[in-house]
C-alpha cells in the first residue's frame, strides 16, 4: 500500500473541516468507489500521517469515524480493514467531486426535483472554477416528475387526493432546482472552463417513489422517498399534504466490480437499463 497512495489526494488548507474530518472523507471516498475493495487493508497510521503532514492522533480520529460508521474493522498487530460488506447509507457530495476527477464526467439522475443534485454539485464546480478541478467534459441528464398533471404525490392529505395547488407547489420546487442545475453546469462551459458542457432535463407523468444516481456509468446512489404528513404554506393559508420528503433520504451505494457477476455490478446496469428506457420512451422535454 506504502508504494502509491496518490489517490487518496492531499489535505485542503483552505478546507473549513478538520483534518481528521477531511482525511476520513477521502478513505470513506475511496472504500465506497472500491479503490480500496472489501478486504484490503488500509495504509498504517504512520503512513496516513506522513502523507498528510499530520500527527498520528489526528489519523487515529479519523479511523474512529469510518468504523463508527461499520466501514473499516481493526485487527490486533494487523491494522485496519476496509469491512467485506460496506452497502449503507452514505452521503453523496464526496463521490459527485470524486466523479468530477476524471476526464470526461456524467451524471444521470431521476427522482423529485434534484434539489440535493444542485447542492451537491455547487460545492463541486466551485472547485472547478477555482482550477481544483479540471475534466474536460460533463454531461448531466436529469429525469423528474411533470408536476402540472395530476399525481397520487404529493396530494392533500385531507382528501387523500391530487390537488392543482399542492402540485403548484411542488412544480416551482421542481423548477427551482432543474433550471439551478442548468444554470450551474452551463455557466461553465460559457466561461471556457470546461471544453463541453450538456445537461438535458426531461419529464414524465409517474409520481416519484424513489432517487437514483448514476455516476460516470460505474457508480450507483439508490433512495426511497418516504410519504409524511406535514403542514406546508399554500397560498398564505397552513394546509396538511402527503408531502415526498427526499433532503435527508439515506443513499444505498452500489458500484461496478471485475466480477460481472457481484451485486454491485448487476444493480449498477439494471439502474442504466431502467433509465434509459424510460428516457427514451415515456420522457419528454423539459420546458426551461
Amino acid at each position: 500500500m506504502s508504494e502509491n497512495l496518490d489517490f487518496l489526494g492531499q489535505l485542503d488548507p483552505d478546507d473549513p473541516r478538520q483534518a481528521s474530518q477531511q482525511i476520513a472523507n477521502k478513505l470513506r471516498a475511496a472504500i465506497l468507489t472500491r479503490r480500496l475493495a472489501p478486504g484490503d487493508k488500509l495504509p498504517s497510521q504512520p503512513e496516513l500521517a506522513a502523507r498528510y503532514g499530520v500527527a498520528r492522533e489526528t489519523v487515529k480520529r479519523a479511523l474512529d469515524l469510518l468504523r463508527t460508521e461499520r466501514l473499516i474493522v481493526s485487527r490486533q498487530g494487523s491494522g485496519a480493514f476496509v469491512r467485506a460488506q460496506t452497502q449503507r447509507a452514505v452521503e453523496l457530495r464526496p463521490h459527485i467531486e470524486a466523479a468530477f476527477a476524471r476526464v470526461h464526467v456524467s451524471i444521470d439522475f431521476a427522482g423529485f426535483s434534484g434539489e440535493t443534485l444542485r447542492d451537491a454539485l455547487a460545492e463541486t464546480l466551485d472547485k472547478v472554477r477555482v482550477g481544483q478541478l479540471a475534466p474536460e467534459t460533463i454531461a448531466v441528464r436529469v429525469l423528474i416528475s411533470d408536476m402540472t398533471v395530476p399525481m397520487a404525490l404529493p396530494a392533500r392529505a385531507e382528501t387523500q387526493a391530487d390537488d392543482p395547488a399542492v402540485r403548484e407547489r411542488a412544480e416551482r420546487i421542481t423548477r427551482r432546482a432543474a433550471d439551478g442545475i442548468i444554470d450551474q453546469v452551463t455557466e461553465l462551459g460559457d466561461l471556457g472552463l470546461i471544453r463541453s458542457t450538456t445537461v438535458e432535463v426531461r419529464m414524465h407523468r409517474a409520481a416519484p417513489l424513489f432517487k437514483l444516481y448514476i455516476l460516470n456509468g460505474e457508480e450507483v446512489f439508490y433512495g426511497f422517498y418516504p410519504a409524511v404528513e406535514r403542514t406546508v404554506s399554500i397560498k398564505g393559508e397552513p394546509m396538511a399534504i402527503y408531502d415526498l420528503m427526499g433532503k435527508d433520504v439515506p443513499l444505498f451505494h452500489y458500484a461496478v466490480t471485475d466480477d460481472d457477476a457481484s451485486h454491485g455490478t448487476q444493480f449498477v446496469e439494471a439502474s442504466r437499463q431502467w433509465f434509459d428506457s424510460v428516457w427514451s420512451t415515456i420522457a419528454y422535454r423539459y420546458d426551461t
